[in-house]
């Protein structure tokens, strides 16, 4: 019952219809990293307003929150480490080092763990984020540019830029227990995990190719890592955006100026659709019908039906739009403008710009919190 009390505030996401908990004030906040000033703005995404800017290390660039507590971590790529921030009091509450050029972090589903890519040695970082101690440093191989922990948290994925490879790393005994030659894949970047952490796809960033990989998986019966085939999409995919049921991904391929519809179970290329001047980034709305691309050359924000198959608006925002990031009532889009320094709020129900929020130099990541304190 209470936990229904603490759900309902301000803005209900479960449905409940108790009446609202005096003793709790409800808190979605969005938090920004920006590359050219050294700090994370927080921007109050029920208010719509910027209440903080935190000073974090250099050149921030990737952020995640932990889906367990109020803590929220960024990456700063030139200084080597990671800023723990107190989602409650908003302040940097600890600074874990790291090795050399770190760029994103993926926190496991249960909270315990975050894992880090070091670009520039070769290795990746695994984090005790209670203790806030990295617990271990595995060597995978040349330049990982991302490591991505599976669903389930048994496995970690990491894209190997110099080799080409993926290193698939056991989290039990924090090894890797395998390499996956990708040798047809050039520069592998980007990857997503499907849901049932069967498979991981791929984007073969300096090529206009995706690689799904079979991920060794007990309960489903598969015994190895293997690749199972590359997929021909468009020139220079760079961000892959996972539908939540987990049976299509869209692969934004920046210099084709389309994204291309991936069967995530069939392993086959349903298409590749003209969308706009180099997509960049994407996100599929919770109602698994709604893709929204970020257009980083022509500073708008396209939105596809993927039920019908059409573009049904394209809406202008900020210079050079990148990250995206929905509200918990999907509501609302949040769009990191790089160039131009703001993030545009963009009302989805009726596809147009809502208000523009200035931020700091060079936004390159966000991320949004929802949680409920006492009072």
């Amino acid at each position: 019952m209470a936990a229904c009390a603490i759900a309902a505030l301000l803005v209900s996401l479960s449905g409940c219809d108790q009446p609202l908990d005096e003793r709790y004030a409800y808190r979605e906040y969005l938090y920004v990293t920006n590359g050219g000033t050294n700090d994370v703005s927080v921007i109050d995404a029920l208010a719509f307003q910027l209440i903080k800017t935190i000073p974090v290390g250099k050149n921030p660039s990737g952020v995640a929150a932990n889906p367990k507590k109020n803590e929220i971590y960024v990456v700063n790529t030139e200084s080597n480490n990671l800023s723990v921030i107190d989602a409650e009091k908003n302040i940097v509450v600890a600074t874990i080092g790291l090795h050399r050029s770190p760029f994103f972090i993926s926190v496991s589903g249960d909270g315990t763990r975050g894992y880090v890519a070091n670009s520039g040695s070769n290795n990746v970082s695994v984090i005790d984020l209670s203790a806030r101690k990295v617990v271990s440093t595995i060597p995978v191989g040349i330049a990982p540019g991302m490591a991505v922990v599976s669903p389930d948290g048994k496995t970690v994925v990491a894209s190997l830029r110099g080799e080409p490879a993926l290193a698939v790393i056991d989290t039990g005994n924090m090894q890797v227990r395998s390499k996956v030659d990708l040798s047809d894949c050039n520069q592998p970047g980007d990857v997503t995990i499907l849901t049932d952490s069967s498979k991981a796809f791929v984007a073969c960033s300096g090529g206009a190719q995706v690689a799904a990989v079979q991920l060794k998986n007990s309960t489903l019966k598969q015994t190895d890592d293997r690749l199972l085939t590359l997929l021909n999409v468009g020139k220079t995919p760079i961000h892959l955006a996972l539908k939540p049921d987990g049976g299509e991904v869209f692969v934004n391929n920046f210099d084709g100026n389309t994204f291309s519809e991936v069967a995530t179970q069939a392993n086959e290329v349903g298409g590749s659709y003209a969308i706009g001047t180099n997509p960049a980034r994407g996100v599929v709305g919770a109602d698994n019908a709604t893709l929204y691309v970020s257009n980083f050359g022509s500073d708008t924000v396209a939105i596809y039906d993927i039920t019908i198959s059409r573009l049904v608006a394209t809406i202008h925002v900020g210079s050079k739009p990148e990250s995206l990031t929905l509200s918990p009532n999907q509501n609302f889009l949040f769009v990191a403008d790089t160039r131009s320094g703001d993030v545009a709020v963009i009302r989805t129900a009726v596809r147009a710009l809502f208000t523009m929020i200035p931020v700091g130099n060079k936004p390159n990541a966000m991320v949004l919190k929802a949680f409920a304190v006492k009072k």
